[in-house]
């Protein structure tokens, strides 16, 4: 059977809710514990069938009372492992006073942890510490993150900056960064040394994800389209496993082929975000030939991440005027010429001079902001981010937040002091949920099932929320005069 999908959530051990004194488990069966946590647990499952088998994805902790417990608890325990079941809780009521020893044979038999649930416990209850415990590790890994990433931008910044944020990655990971050439060779290294063996095959990494590498390793796979007989182009990263040593290596965009390569005892979840903010700063650091204005934006990029404002970096970047695109597609990114490009989510996001000619792009569907200053890119970003839905709706290959006609004719301070007045009743400030509705239903000729679409919500809460805004306005929607003046207000934020 296939690894199930686990969660984006990191996984409970088994060791922490059996030390819940307030829900009182007991393991009575299968492996111990121990030093590792014993069974990670990715959700609760409760369920009474003779063969829950076809109802589990892997993973679970399966709570059950034993209503429909078999006269061979050996082939039930059986298919919860063939399942991939993560471990049993048994209820003692209101069918069984205890275990039964059947069972308890039957899960140390096939290494299924076993575990009592007394009583006072309601199955609710142990659902519900495993989603509070999960909470609680998803906000210390994104605190991690958060601080391993303030630590990087610092090394960054150093007089020796490779060295410094490769030192700083093998801190924050608790193992050995080393920067490596395409054969493996490594040129700068930082935290303990790897045995032989790990070393040996981090150097193999190395030559998997090199840029032109045929994708013949262990964890590459075919491009699609690709022949499966012909050659594939190497995967960005790949992992390993060698003794008790985790490995991963990554490639250095930009970097003539370097690679990143990462070695540690273990593997906690944050690490391949981590490792991929070191990446981009590697990046940086060992792009050839770096004329003085790339050097100088990626100064200023650095600068931004230690929290400069914005106008303390513009003589850096340039004052601008700048334009942001949005854009959804397939394949190749449009870099549209400029280097300040950001993958790292479904929307790719690109900063260009306003003097940059933005045409469409085949496969991908464009929202272009209007031209913008450095301290009013925030707004542009969200320009772009209106122009892009507004082009998806549409079916437009590309759609611009222009600022010409009689817009362009009023002094602008005077615009947004007429703008916040005429939109003062929404609140102070107003809901974003209430600006982006209307702005969307505005701007989408008063549709409701595209602005539904468009925003991804139910056109039913499109009308409530459009009905809100004429009742705390005071104002008919259906008139275009009042239309007209509210979408001119809205232009303006």
């Amino acid at each position: 059977m296939p690894d199930p999908a686990a969660p984006p959530t990191a996984p409970v051990q088994l060791s922490a809710l059996l030390a819940r004194p307030d829900l009182g488990l007991r393991q009575v069966a299968g492996p111990p514990a121990g030093e590792g946590g014993g069974a990670a647990v990715h959700w609760v499952h409760t369920s009474e069938m003779a063969d829950p088998y076809p109802y589990l994805l892997g993973g679970e902790l399966l709570l059950t009372a034993g209503v429909q417990l078999s006269d061979d608890p050996g082939r039930y325990a059986a298919r919860i492992v063939a399942a991939g079941g993560a471990a049993l809780g048994f209820g003692l009521a209101p069918v069984y006073d205890t275990v039964p020893e059947q069972l308890v044979r039957a899960c140390d038999l096939h290494g299924l942890p076993l575990v009592e649930v007394p009583t006072r416990t309601p199955f609710t209850a142990v659902a519900r510490a495993v989603w509070g415990l999960m909470a609680e590790a998803r906000h210390h890994e994104l605190r991690r993150v958060s601080q391993a990433q303030q630590g990087l931008a610092t090394a960054a910044a150093r007089p020796d900056p490779v060295p410094a944020v490769l030192r700083q990655l093998a801190t924050r990971l608790g193992g050995r960064a080393v920067l490596l050439t395409a054969d493996g060779t490594a040129l700068q290294a930082a935290g303990r040394e790897p045995a032989r063996a790990a070393g040996d095959a981090l150097a193999a990494l190395a030559r998997v994800v090199r840029p032109g590498a045929p994708g013949t390793g262990p964890h590459s796979a075919s491009a699609p389209g690709s022949s499966p007989a012909g050659p594939r182009p190497a995967p960005a990263s790949a992992t390993d496993t060698v003794g008790t040593a985790h490995l991963a290596a990554y490639a250095v965009a930009g970097g003539e082929g370097l690679v990143l390569g990462v070695a540690t005892t273990s593997r906690e979840p944050g690490d391949h975000t981590i490792a991929g903010v070191a990446v981009v700063l590697l990046s940086l650091l060992t792009a050839p030939r770096q004329g003085a204005d790339e050097a100088a934006r990626s100064s200023a990029l650095v600068r931004l991440l230690l929290g400069a404002a914005p106008g303390d970096v513009a003589p850096l970047l340039g004052a601008g005027p700048w334009t942001v695109v949005h854009a959804h597609g397939t394949g190749t990114p449009p870099a549209l010429g400029s280097p300040l490009v950001d993958t790292a989510s479904d929307t790719v996001r690109i900063l260009l001079p306003a003097d940059r000619e933005v045409t469409p792009h085949p496969g991908w569907t464009l929202g272009v902001s209007a031209p913008a200053a450095l301290r009013d890119l925030r707004a542009a970003d969200a320009q772009a981010g209106r122009a892009l839905r507004h082009a998806e709706v549409t079916r437009t290959p590309l759609s611009r937040h222009g600022t010409s006609g009689l817009a362009a004719l009023l002094d602008p301070a005077e615009a947004a002091a007429h703008a916040r007045t005429l939109l003062a009743p929404l609140g102070d400030p107003p809901p974003a949920a209430l600006l982006e509705t209307l702005r969307t239903w505005l701007s989408l000729h008063g549709s409701w099932d595209r602005t539904a679409v468009a925003l991804g919500i139910h056109r039913n809460t499109v009308r409530q929320r459009i009905g809100r805004c004429a009742t705390l306005l005071g104002s008919d929607l259906d008139d275009m005069d009042v239309r007209t003046e509210l979408w001119f207000a809205l232009r303006q934020g």
